[in-house]
């Protein structure tokens, strides 16, 4: 039967931290030269409505190492729901492509999209939700510190589809997930009374950066302005300058906590030079983690 990755939820608890240790297994497979070749020649699709560094790169260097290829394709090409309906173009596609993997606005014609298609639909990122990010992002906290369950993390910014995700994976790997924000930034509020009912972690929603960091062993953040909203960039960055992530409140966290940014950094807003590229920071850790985490997913999807 034909899966699909859209969110972390689709994935049930066990088969979240098999696919994290397997993205741990690949990662050093990949590292001798022993990438599993579960493509075998085969194609994936990558739609991008949004521009990207880390997530085209990954996508395509993953197709690769597994043995396949991709094709990178813009909204010149599809206009999805304009030029042809999503209908037609899953049909289609489904008829060429191994997997079809979409970076785009609307979380619905996403789920549209893979409700037709033949072939796996992987979420490479919604305004709603970003599961691939915060699966390597698990995958990296476990790396550092060494368990998956029980973590306190402290994401602190704007609740965006990083904070949404967050929340998702918190169904499925008990934390304590404090979010930092302000009363004008909250997350998508449905998603939270989610995981409150799920009940096997801990979600509170914090206007003081200093309670959210407490004893954290994680501390997230990302752009306060969203591709997309950059219009609202500064009515964001009043909003959540008490937020930003600087050797001060890195100091009311564990004295071993780890730094995280799904990246690009808008450095000296959110994240200063100093905690980015100080001691704590696994920001590059986690950005090379994407393309290990991402294999992982497909292997499940297509292996």
């Amino acid at each position: 039967m034909k899966r699909d990755f859209l969110t972390i939820t689709d994935f049930s608890a066990d088969e979240v931290r098999e696919n994290l240790q397997l993205a741990i297994e690949v990662k050093e497979k990949t590292k001798r030269g022993e990438s599993p070749n579960v493509l075998r020649g085969g194609v994936g699709a990558l739609i991008f409505h949004k521009a990207s560094l880390r997530t085209r790169c990954s996508f395509e260097v993953g197709f690769r190492q597994l043995g396949g290829s991709a094709i990178y394709i813009t909204d010149k090409e599809i206009e999805l729901g304009k030029r042809e309906s999503v209908y037609d173009v899953a049909k289609v596609m489904s008829r060429y492509f191994s997997a079809i993997c979409i970076r785009t606005f609307s979380h619905e014609q996403v789920e549209e999209l893979a409700r037709h298609s033949t072939v796996p639909v992987v979420n490479m990122l919604t305004d709603l939700l970003h599961p691939c990010q915060i699966m390597a992002d698990m995958m990296t906290a476990f790396e550092h510190k060494k368990r998956l369950d029980n973590l306190t993390v402290a994401y602190l910014g704007d609740g965006n589809n990083i904070t949404n995700s967050w929340l998702r994976m918190a169904q499925r790997i008990p934390m304590d997930l404090r979010i930092g924000t302000a009363q004008d930034c909250l997350p998508n509020m449905q998603i939270v009374e989610e995981t409150k009912k799920v009940g096997i972690s801990e979600v509170s929603i914090h206007h003081d950066p200093v309670a959210a960091v407490k004893d954290a062993d994680v501390i997230y953040t990302d752009v306060w302005a969203s591709m997309g909203q950059k219009d609202k960039a500064e009515e964001k960055a009043r909003a959540l300058k008490a937020f930003q992530i600087n050797g001060q409140l890195v100091g009311k966290a564990k004295k071993d906590c780890i730094v995280m940014h799904c990246l690009p950094a808008e450095r000296g807003r959110e994240i200063t030079d100093e905690v980015m590229d100080g001691p704590h920071s696994v920001v590059f850790d986690e950005a090379e983690n994407r393309l290990h985490a991402q294999k992982a997913i497909l292997i499940k999807l297509l292996g």
